[in-house]
Order: C-alpha cells, then structure tokens, then sequence
C-alpha cells in the first residue's frame, strides 16, 4: 500500500512541486527550509492561519495583543491600532469599537484614556481571541456584495452562498468626511457601492479583459443586516451642538446663492457680531467694545489723518492700525490699509536707518598665486613723527603680507614710488585693489598700471567692503601700533618695522599659518629664541651637498603643500563667511527701471539730530554683478553705488522742498573702462 501511493504522489506531486520551484527560481524568491512545509492541511502565513476551507487569525499573534496593557501615551495608540488593525476584516463593527480611542490622535486633543476608552481597548482584544473565521473564496462560485449607508458612515460585506447560507469573506466599512456627510441619500447610496466596488476590486476583477455585468437590487434593511450594521455608526457630533431657539427672522434667501457650505457656515458665524443702528452699522468684537464700521471716502480721509494729521506720529503699521481700532472705527482690511500707507509715506521711508540686513550678498576675491593681487589703501593723518602723517599700506591677498611705509604726504607720487619698490621685490601683479581716492585716481598712477600691465580695480563709493583685506590690515597694524607706542604718541614712526614683524609672524586662521611662513616656507627666528636658547640657536648643524641638497628638495615640496592647503583653508573659510553672512540680510531685488532711496552720509539739511540722509527718489538704469547698481538722476549725470545704501521707493515724487543737493555726487571720469566719481574720497 505504501509503495501504491508513493507511485502516485511522485507523478501528481513532483511536477508541481517542480513547477513551483522553478518559479521561484526565476522570480529570485529564496525559501526559508525551516520555514517551508509540504504536504499539510492548513499552515500559517503573514500572521494569518489559512486552510482550504477558512483563514483565521494566528493564536500566537493575538496572545501577544491580548496581553498589552492599555497605552498611556499617544504613541501607544498607534502601536495598539496598527497591531489590532491588521486583523480588522475579522472584527465587525472596528471602526465603531475603536472611535474612542481614535479620537485621541485627533490634532489638539488632550490624552486622557478614559473609562469609554478603556472599555473599546478590552472590546477589542475580546473580539481578536472570539476565533473569527472567515471563507476563503471559491472562484468558480459567484461572490454577493452588499452593501449600506447611513448619515455618518457606510459599510459592505463581501461573501458567497454556501450550503444555502451566507459566509463572509471580508467585511468593510468607513467613516464618511464632512464634506461627503452633506451628500443627497441618493448620492450617499451610490458612494457606498462606488466604496464597495473599490475595496473588493481584487476579488471580483480577475482580468482587466474580463467584463462584469452587475444588476443592482434594492433590499430592505431588514434583511440586509450586515452591511445596514455597519453604516448605522454612532455620529460623535450629534451631541455637540447645543440647542439654540429659533429666530422668527430670517435672512434673504439670495444671499446664500452661490456659496459653498463652508463659507454658509463662516458668512453665518460673523454676521451675529454686527447690528445696524440706523443709519449706521457696528461691530462687537471679542473684548465687548462696539466700533463703527466704515467704508469707501471716509476710510481715505481717516487713515490719512492718522498719518499726516497733527496727532498721526508716523508710526508703524501696528502701531497705526492699534490707533485706528482706539478710535472706535473699524473695516475689515484695516491692517493691510495700515501697512500699504506706512509703506507709500514718503516721511517714514526717510527716516529709517541702513544696518547689517541691507547688506547685499558677499562676493569674495578669490586668489590662487601669492602677490597676484594687492590691495592697497593710507591710513592717517596720524600725530606728525619725524616729519611723517600717513603710512601707506599694501597687502596680499592670498598669503597676507604686509608692507607699509611712512610718508609725509599723500599724493600720486609717493604711491608711484612705493608701488614701483613693491614691483621690484615680489614681481608686477594682476591686479591692485584700491579705493576711489584721488591719490589713486589720476594720470600718473594710470600710466603707472599700463606701463606694467596691471589692472586697477576701484571700491564702489561709500563701501570699503569692496576692498575689505586691506581694511581689515589696517585694522590690525592700527591696533599694534597703539599697544606699541604708549605715551609717546610721536613715536609711532620708529616702531613701525617693528609692528611689521609682529603682524608678519601672527598666525592667520584664514591660511593656516603666518603669512611669513607661507611666503618663505619656514617659521621666522625671533630674539626671544636666542634669549630663551631654542633648538635652532644652540645646535649647529654641518651638512654635506648631497644632504643640504635633498633638504632642499624636501622644503620646495613642503612649500608647494603649504600653499595649496593655504589656498583651500582660504576658499573654505570664505564660503562659510558667505553663508553666515547671506543667511542674516534680506532679499532683495534691484531691477532696471526701480525707484529707489539712497543713503547718503554727506547729506546736511537739518541739524544733526533731525536730519534726514535718504535722498532721491532716484531710477536704476544699470545692475551690475556683485551688489553694484548705476542711478540716474533728472538733472545730473549716472553714478554707482552699491546696494547697501539703497531701498526701494514706493509713493509719489518727492517734493521739490526736500530735493538734496546733486553737487553731492560727482560727475564719472573713465579709467581702463571703470567708472570712478573724482571728487568722492574714502577715508582708511
């Protein structure tokens, strides 16, 4: 007997089993051995114990669930939901059960798991451990689909016939929105099918190429139990409302034409704050004050009191809009009246002042080669020291070497003559960086540039930022320099290579070493290590040529390294400078054909405390790359500024009382194609 069915299996078995295998094979599917079981009645899949004849739930999976203590915090909710939601086609009535309990995940709701909650948490684990069975589909038997709707939700339970009964394969069901609440019963109906059809698409649509032909029958609830169940949810609303007494007036029907449910409900809402007082119409607002509303030529003549009237101030928008609502007055666009009148007041656009915000994105002078670029600027008049006032310095951009020299005056020629110097010790560079002073701005420091083939790049007026490296040394040489010279103020001249060295040998966090360092590849020897006996004073060394040679070698690669990590130091410690400084200014957009107001610090109309340094309104007629802008004015000549000192207009033209004085701006001379104003100087 035993080898008659062994035959048997091996021709019915092994080809399908086969077959099976060599699916999976080419799918990529890999099987679990310890998890692989052949030849059984029923077995356990995705949490789910299925057979031929039903599926029920894992008893072990449900041990787990019956055991969780009810949640304490909303994350406790979510897990309990998900582990009992993923048995949900076995619970009837889900939805409805767990509404206590689902309402805690609502937005601004406290967490407080109460009695009604506790209750629905039990329910559902008595419901899990109840065995629920459902059929598994016979495809070759026709499925029934019913299906119901009541005012809060709708439901559909999908089975077969079998044995002249009906059994469930899988129940459904869904609260409705609000918005789908508010449909006809007619459309209610169709929207639980349409639900129903959705939901069991699986089991009734085996192809696409395969057509169903569906004849609906309208069936009594009565006798349509299941489905009429589970769409007879309890509506959490229905208490929520409290009974009002009803109003013998009613408003005009055509007022409600045309509006959606939603704006019925607010238009409804805000209209039992007002009353009409004839002949005018009021407002109560929340802090049981009553404020008239007005509309159309009285809104012109009151906001504009409050702004240029004796008692206006010229305050901000808030501010105005605050004093608008003390006077008893009220339109529902108050505050954005408010803000366009403060926006458009030409009065409050010349008062404010220009800060770190209005800066304009930074650009910064990226060099790859030490003594390409040189930036070059004076500083003074200082306290006269031997016959000198002024230092003139210069510094590189890339390796931050310093070189200074103290002159008696500042004019072209002695610039000429400290330039030429600096040419015949570290070669001519690309490009010098300067501001727009007249010592650097003449006939004989341009032949100067062309005779070496230099490029002469100008700051843009009121905005050392342009040539902010040599500011920026300026700085620290001014700052040893009065830490050096004490008392003696007169003394300055002397100590001036001094200072020199001091600032060569300091470590810059810029490049990562001293600018000493990087421009002869070795740490400079002070005095104090002579003093204080350091290594290098107290060992000679005595090398031969082939070793003094090979240390040689050894020092040009390690010079090489240096100045590329110096390079890449730079480059990364400006891109985080840029991004710290970007993210603090405004957005702003300067285009051809604006109005704008210019800060101008040379402006004197009034006195010092009420003057005003906004000038203009003047037209943008050019916008260059980096935060530069060209300005043109009705009775003068263009000139540049940057946008720093700029901020839009808005209003009418300014009036010829307040009009500034164009000699302010000087007229544009050209230099190597850069525009230069001749009388405008900056001071170090």
């Amino acid at each position: 007997m035993t080898s008659l069915f062994s035959g048997i299996l091996s021709k019915v078995v092994s080809p399908i089993l086969e077959r099976m295998l060599k699916r999976c094979e080419d799918t990529n599917l890999c099987l679990n051995w310890e998890k692989s079981h052949f030849m059984v009645k029923e077995g356990i899949v995705l949490g789910h114990k299925i057979s031929k004849q039903w599926i029920e739930v894992d008893k072990e999976k449900v041990d787990v669930i019956s055991k969780l203590p009810h949640p304490i915090i909303v994350k406790g909710i979510r897990s309990f939901l998900g582990h009992a939601g993923f048995y949900r086609r076995f619970i009837k009535d889900f939805s409805k059960i767990a509404r206590p309990i689902t309402r805690l995940l609502e937005k601004d709701t406290p967490f407080n798991f109460s009695q009604e909650c506790v209750d629905a948490f039990q329910t559902l684990k008595r419901k899990l451990t109840e065995n629920p069975i459902l059929i598994a589909p016979y495809w070759d038997m026709p499925f029934e689909l019913t299906c119901d709707a009541s005012d809060f939700a709708i439901g559909a339970v999908l089975g077969q016939c079998q044995d002249k009964h009906f059994r469930p394969i899988h129940n459904a069901s869904k609260t409705m929105t609000e918005a789908e609440s508010k449909y006809t019963t007619t459309e209610i109906e169709m929207l639980a099918v349409v639900y129903a059809f959705e939901k069991f698409r699986s089991y009734l649509i085996m192809n696409k190429s395969i057509e169903f032909t569906f004849k609906v029958v309208d069936t009594k609830g009565a006798k349509n139990l299941a489905a009429d169940h589970l769409s007879r949810l309890e509506n959490p609303h229905q208490n929520v409302l409290d009974p009002k007494e009803i109003n013998e007036s009613f408003p005009l029907e055509t007022l409600n034409l045309g509006m959606s449910s939603q704006q019925k409900s607010k238009f409804f809402k805000d209209v039992k704050h007002y009353f009409w007082d004839d002949p005018y119409l009021f407002k109560i607002y929340a802090d049981q004050v009553i404020r008239r509303c007005v509309s159309g030529v009285e809104v012109v003549e009151i906001i504009k009191a409050c702004q240029y009237g004796p008692t206006g101030g010229h305050h901000g928008p808030n501010y105005k809009a605050r004093k608008m609502f003390d006077l008893g007055i009220y339109w529902p666009i108050v505050y954005r009246d408010a803000q366009n009148l403060v926006k458009n007041c030409d009065v409050c656009q010349r008062q404010s002042k220009i800060s770190q915000k209005d800066e304009m994105p930074q650009n910064s002078i990226q060099v790859c080669e030490i003594f390409n670029v040189w930036g070059i600027d004076f500083m003074g008049p200082f306290p006269s020291s031997r016959g000198n006032k002024y230092i003139l310095v210069a510094v590189d951009y890339l390796s931050k070497w310093v070189e200074a020299k103290t002159l008696p005056t500042n004019d072209s020629r002695v610039v000429c003559k400290f330039l030429k110097n600096i040419f015949a010790r570290f070669g001519a560079p690309r490009a010098i960086i300067s501001d727009r002073g007249t010592y650097f701005c003449n006939d004989q420091f341009t032949e100067i540039m062309q005779k070496y083939g230099v490029t002469h790049h100008l700051a843009t007026p009121y905005h050392p930022q342009t040539s902010g490296q040599v500011e920026v040394s300026n700085r620290g040489l001014k700052r040893i320099m009065e830490r050096a010279v004490g008392e003696n103020r007169a003394s300055w001249s002397n100590k001036l290579d001094d200072d020199l060295w001091a600032f060569r040998t300091a470590y810059k966090t810029l490049i990562g070493c001293t600018p000493y360092k990087l421009v002869y590849e070795k740490a400079c020897h002070l005095p104090v290590e002579l003093e204080h006996k350091a290594y290098w004073a107290i060992k000679h060394a005595n090398f031969d040529l082939k070793t003094v040679g090979d240390h040689k070698k050894v020092q040009i690669n390690e010079l090489n390294e240096l100045r590329d990590q110096a390079y890449e130091n730079s480059l990364i410690h400006k891109e985080k400078t840029k991004r710290l400084h970007d993210s603090k200014i405004k957005n702003r957009v300067f285009n051809i054909g604006d109005r704008v107001l210019l800060f101008n610090s040379r402006l004197k109309i009034f006195s010092d405390k009420l003057k005003s340094r906004w000038s203009g309104p003047f037209t943008i007629s050019q916008v260059f790359p980096y935060g530069t802008v060209e300005l043109s004015q009705p009775d003068g000549p263009n000139f540049k500024f940057n946008g720093h000192r700029l901020k839009h207009y808005f209003g009418e033209d300014v009036p010829k009382l307040v009009v500034p004085d164009l000699q302010t701006f000087a007229k544009d001379h050209k230099i190597q194609g850069i525009s230069i104003p001749g009388n405008v100087k900056t001071h170090a």
